[in-house]
């Protein structure tokens, strides 16, 4: 038997913010492990053998892919340095708000980060054309999974008879099954 979705919770604007910080840290949790592990991968990389026979279009590639990887960490943890930056100061609600921001140019970087990288290892393995093609399909899988995706899911779920049209705040994050 199907429940009926809750349409509304209920709880405080205190007790949302709490939730949709505690969210945000478990996205964020499965985010930043992986790019941690491909900011030591690209800086190990420096260091291999074959590293000095890349020519200038590789190096750019690399050290853009790098400095990509690097913000998209700083960006990662930049919401739980704020948390404690600003801890009982009443300012959850701002402090999900910019997170979210935060977060959001985090994935962007990530994105841009995979398809340095994704570059960067079939153009030294294959072809450069090989490593155009594959980055172009990186960037569309990103970009089309994580913007287009959710927006028009957003779209859909905003067309549904009995759901309420409404802007959702900056505060209120729904992953799956929320």
């Amino acid at each position: 038997m199907r429940r009926a979705p809750v349409r509304g919770r209920r709880e405080t604007p205190r007790e949302r913010d709490d939730r949709n910080f505690a969210e945000l840290l478990q996205e964020l949790r499965v985010t930043q492990t992986g790019v941690q592990i491909l900011f030591a991968f690209l800086l190990i990389l420096a260091f291999s053998a074959r590293f000095p026979v890349l020519d200038g279009f590789q190096r750019g590639t690399y050290l853009t892919t790098l400095l990509l990887a690097m913000a998209a960490s700083i960006l990662f943890t930049a919401p739980a340095a704020l948390h404690r930056g600003l801890f009982r100061r009443g300012a959850k609600r701002h402090i999900v708000e910019v997170s979210s921001r935060l977060a959001a140019f985090g994935l962007g970087a990530l994105g841009l980060a995979l398809t340095g990288s994704l570059l960067l290892v079939v153009d030294v393995v294959v072809s450069r054309t090989a490593g155009l093609l594959a980055a172009a399909g990186a960037f569309l899988a990103c970009t089309g999974l994580w913007v287009v995706l959710p927006r028009r899911l957003a779209r859909r779920l905003a067309r549904r008879p009995g759901t309420a049209r409404r802007r959702m705040s900056t505060t209120e994050f729904h992953g799956p099954g929320h």
